[in-house]
């Protein structure tokens, strides 16, 4: 099994492209990184119309890498940062984030956490004067005219953390995203009675846990690439062998942050790149020589 994992973390290293139609310079392009923070999250948007989203920022000594990527790209205010929920390894980097970079709004899960990092999240917030809107389900997200981003899933009173995490589905044109935080299979169960669930790219839930990602759900889905952000020192054995075996019987091509850092993709809605950081491949044919 190991074998075979490695051997498709390995062959989805590669930079893929998924053509629709004919590529259009003239059509603005959107780009989705999914930064390496390790054990966590953290999403940069960038939009058809730069506007610029975060969504988490992985645990606290992420902090430093994430504001050194946005840095690194030129990106000195976030229109908003989006708090899927309070668990350290979503909004663990964030103060450090509001600490150095402006940021307009947050939408926030509203669920409360008794933890000193929570804590030191508010803070920031109070510090930095920083506008927080609550999720709602089935409100929308506008900042965009040329895409569309929809709330799924957001606090409900007696939901755990993961099963009030902050669901997004953004379109732009004729691709889609799902970014499914950490949410749990009874999540999925709603989501398919209630949502188109179709997209190109998932983000897989809760770094590939047990807890998550049914088969079913993934058939309805029918991603052509599937995201895992997880950190290879984990102590929770994320991934685990039936989420991969499920996003293999759904034909999702895999790419980790743990084998391959920083995954970046571009789109002008209908076309997409995957870009991975690192590609195991040269570095088995390095060994070799």
């Amino acid at each position: 099994m190991k074998k075979w994992l490695a051997f498709i973390m390995i062959i989805n290293s590669c930079l893929f492209a998924f053509p629709n139609e004919g590529y259009s310079e003239s059509t603005p392009e959107m780009q989705v990184h999914f930064i390496d923070v390790g054990q966590g999250d953290s999403i940069l948007i960038q939009t058809p119309l730069n506007r610029i989203i975060l969504i988490d920022g992985g645990p606290p000594e992420s902090g430093e890498k994430i504001v050194s990527y946005l840095k690194q790209l030129h990106i000195n205010k976030i229109d908003l940062l989006i708090s899927t929920h309070p668990d350290i390894d979503h909004i663990g980097g964030l103060p450090m984030v509001m600490d150095n970079i402006e940021v307009d709004k947050i939408l926030d899960t509203g669920k409360l956490h008794p933890t000193k990092t929570f804590a030191n999240y508010i803070n920031q917030i109070r510090k930095q004067k920083i506008p927080v809107q609550i999720a709602e389900r089935n409100v929308p997200i506008e900042i965009d005219p040329l895409i569309k981003i929809d709330v799924w899933n957001a606090y409900e009173r007696y939901k755990n953390n993961n099963k009030s995490s902050v669901v997004l589905k953004l379109t732009y044109r004729d691709v889609d995203f799902l970014f499914m935080s950490d949410v749990e299979q009874q999540q999925e169960k709603s989501f398919l009675k209630e949502y188109d669930v179709q997209a190109e790219i998932i983000k897989v839930a809760h770094h590939g846990s047990k807890t998550s990602s049914s088969l079913d759900f993934l058939k309805a889905v029918n991603p052509d690439v599937a995201i895992l952000t997880y950190s290879k020192e984990n102590d929770y054995g994320h991934p685990v062998n039936r989420v991969i075996e499920n996003l293999y019987n759904v034909n999702a091509m895999i790419y980790s942050t743990a084998a391959l850092g920083n995954i970046v993709i571009n789109t002008d809605g209908m076309n997409y790149f995957v870009i991975p950081e690192r590609n195991p491949v040269n570095k088995l044919m390095d060994a070799a020589g």
